[in-house]
């Protein structure tokens, strides 16, 4: 089982809001996640981007590849 750490897309149309989550590779996008480490909001100035560090460092642990979109949101969130 491949795992990945990747965006679930949520909010309305024209107004995204991300979650960061920890997936099968095989799940759709909006599929039922394994679980929840953060949060990306793109619509407010300055962009929100929430994460919790050691879910995120547990998940690696296990083997969890993060996306390039969520690789390159931690590195603005400093992680």
């Amino acid at each position: 089982m491949a795992l990945k750490l990747r965006l679930t897309r949520l909010g309305s149309k024209k107004r995204p809001f991300y979650r960061i989550v920890a997936v099968n590779s095989e799940t759709r996008r909006d599929g039922r996640a394994l679980d929840y480490v953060g949060h990306y909001n793109p619509m407010v100035q300055p962009e929100e981007i929430a994460v919790d560090k050691e879910k995120v460092e547990m998940w690696m642990a296990r083997g969890a590849t993060p996306s390039d979109t969520v690789r390159s949101l931690f590195k603005k969130a400093g992680i």
